[in-house]
């Protein structure tokens, strides 16, 4: 399978179907030393690095509207390492964005904060796929989404309104997926709510929301990908 996905084009996906395999990534197995050596400048340069575990793909192909994949367990720091270099054959990133759209038709995005892994990275609230976010076997975009979602922003899924499917984008080194959530709430109000939360939050990942209102609206920061899927968002 490895990873056979069109790039650099949004793909419509009804189904996805990615499964966690307990072995060891062979990324993490080939690199051991070097991932190890690399954590330690890593660590060294960002003291508020946390080497936890986290999830990344070995394989994942794009099927007749569908994604299916295998996803091993790793360190942060073998993430880390592969960020660095990202010309492994048997190792990308994969990740999932609620994409809020806001009442007023605008999308509601974050800034991260300067101490993250994406120092002030515009993207819609994400995070990489944990351990917990693989239910019955595969994973579950969804919890994934709310997960992250309540955690950088205070904001929340339940009740909204979304896209029947996802849509996903993909690039040479890695493949977003999203799924529109449509707020009650217009952009301004919207955007206080997740103010109001960082305000108080005693380590907040982000350093607080930004307000897209059209495809030639692109903030410092804004990432590739975001850039297609606004494309793809406001050209209809």
């Amino acid at each position: 399978m490895a990873f056979d996905i069109p790039r650099n084009v949004i793909l419509p996906v009804d189904a996805v179907d990615v499964r966690l395999d307990p072995a060891p990534h062979p990324l993490a197995l080939e690199h051991a030393d070097e991932i190890e050596a690399n954590w330690q400048r890593e660590k060294a340069a960002n003291p508020a690095f946390f080497d936890g575990t986290m999830v990344l793909p070995s394989a994942l192909a794009y099927r007749d509207r569908q994604l299916a994949g295998v996803c091993h367990e790793i360190r942060f720091a073998t993430f880390l390492y592969w960020r660095k270099h990202r010309n492994f054959g048997h190792a990308e990133h994969y990740y999932a964005h609620a994409a809020l759209v806001t009442a007023d038709n605008a999308l509601l995005a974050i800034r991260m904060g300067a101490h993250t892994a994406s120092p002030r990275g515009v993207y819609f609230a994400a995070g990489s796929f944990e351990a917990m976010d693989f239910r019955d076997g595969s994973v579950d975009l969804d919890f994934n989404m709310a997960r992250e979602l309540g955690e950088e922003t205070g904001l929340s899924l339940d009740g909204l309104r979304r896209d029947a499917g996802y849509q996903a984008y993909s690039e040479n080194s890695g493949t977003a997926i999203f799924r529109r959530y449509y707020l009650d709430d217009d952009a301004e109000t919207a955007a206080e709510k997740v103010r109001a939360f960082v305000a108080v939050e005693p380590d907040p990942e982000i350093e607080g929301p930004v307000i897209i209102r059209g495809a030639g609206d692109m903030p410092d920061g804004i990432k590739p990908h975001m850039v297609a899927f606004m494309n793809w968002h406001f050209g209809g």
